[in-house]
């Protein structure tokens, strides 16, 4: 039986030994209808080449410029022709048999919007990284995904409705991105695909944690476990997913409570660490929020 065509792709910066590694892992997938491209964002290199000689059906998109997590994989949408879409960090390798339960999910419920595949850490025995996500806390502007840092055995392995899911390896169908909208753009790293969550279920479409599907995670190689890029991002777009997914008295206990709690113990933190560089990525990353509307647009003055 013919099976549905999954475009998957992944997005390199300045990574390309890692994406050789993920490429190498998808070799051996069982799934029988794929294509492959690979994003590479504006590297210092252009692995064109070396990408398309050791794995020549591969489609490698070159950005003139470094559109950031969401705008690369927006770039390598436009190129696709699935009707599935299967989007992987550069810095996972992938168990054979993946693509199968996720592409079931979207046959099997009319409803679905996004899968995901259950996370483990790469090289570990086992352990966890994401089993699903309970929605963000409307206080921290953070997320709990269940299942983190505990060992896999089998205690997860329920397919399920889950509020978010994860970044690092998620299906989302033609359809629902054609009413939803591509992934927004102004994130450029990290919360983008969380914010198209809220988006998507906001259109009436549900996520499914898809525990049959196994992809192993490095984690943070393009920007670095520690980076001030990092610290810059996740201060500013943590903000910014509060301001456009929150109303009301949720709104404003989110912001009392960054400007009370979160806002003097990071000062205080950086401060105590010496981490001056982290503190002014910090410091950018909250000051973006008051020069600029939840669509991204500049404000010009304050009313």
């Amino acid at each position: 039986m013919s099976r549905p065509l999954v475009s998957i792709i992944t997005i390199n910066y300045n990574q390309v030994r890692f994406t050789l590694e993920l490429l190498e892992s998808l070799k051996h997938i069982t799934y029988p209808s794929v294509e492959v491209i690979v994003v590479d964002n504006c590297s210092s290199e252009d692995p064109t080449q070396k990408i398309q000689k050791e794995h020549p059906h591969v489609k490698v998109i070159r950005s003139e410029e470094n559109l950031g997590f969401a705008g690369g994989n927006n770039l390598g949408i436009q190129a696709s022709e699935g009707e599935y879409i299967m989007f992987l960090n550069n810095d996972t390798e992938v168990a054979s048999n993946f693509l199968e339960p996720l592409v079931d999910v979207f046959e099997k419920f009319p409803d679905a919007g996004m899968a995901s595949s259950k996370l483990l850490y790469f090289g570990t025995d086992n352990i966890i990284q994401y089993a699903g996500c309970k929605r963000v806390n409307h206080l921290t502007g953070r997320d709990e995904r269940i299942g983190w840092m505990e060992r896999d055995n089998g205690q997860h392995d329920q397919l399920r409705e889950t509020e978010l899911a994860h970044g690092a390896a998620m299906m989302v169908s033609r359809r629902v991105i054609e009413k939803a909208g591509l992934m927004p753009e102004l994130f450029f790293l990290y919360y983008e695909e969380i914010d198209w969550c809220e988006t998507i279920k906001r259109h009436g479409f549900k996520i499914y944690f898809t525990p049959e599907s196994k992809v192993y995670h490095k984690e943070s190689m393009s920007v670095g476990k520690n980076s001030t890029l990092k610290t810059y991002y996740l201060t500013r777009n943590r903000l910014l997913y509060m301001r456009r997914n929150t109303r009301g008295l949720r709104r404003v206990a989110g912001v009392l409570y960054f400007l009370l709690l979160a806002l003097p113990k990071n000062l205080f933190t950086y401060l105590r660490k010496q981490e001056m560089d982290h503190l002014k990525a910090f410091l950018r990353g909250t000051s973006w929020n008051m020069t600029h509307l939840p669509n991204g647009k500049k404000l010009t003055h304050f009313l």
